[in-house]
C-alpha cells in the first residue's frame, strides 16, 4: 500500500508541475509573444476553449469533468 501512495504522490507532483508549466507558457505567450521554449501554448489553449465553446453544453460538461479530474 505504501508503494501505491508513493505512486500517487509522484503523479500528483508531475500533474502540478505540468499545470505550472502551462500557466508559465500562457503568461509568457501573452507578455512576450511567441517564445520558442513554450511554443504555441497560448494558441493551443485558445483552440481548446474555442472547441469547447462550439460544443455547447457537452463542452461545458467536459470542461467541468476535466477540472474535477485535475484536482
Amino acid at each position: 500500500m505504501n508503494a501505491l501512495n508513493n505512486l500517487k504522490d509522484v503523479v500528483g507532483s508531475l500533474t502540478a508541475l505540468a499545470i505550472a508549466l502551462i500557466a508559465f507558457g500562457v503568461a509568457a505567450g501573452i507578455v512576450f509573444g511567441d517564445v520558442p521554449f513554450v511554443g504555441g501554448v497560448l494558441d493551443n489553449l485558445l483552440a481548446f476553449v474555442n472547441t469547447l465553446g462550439d460544443a455547447g453544453l457537452v463542452g461545458l460538461l467536459v470542461a467541468g469533468w476535466l477540472m474535477s479530474a485535475a484536482e
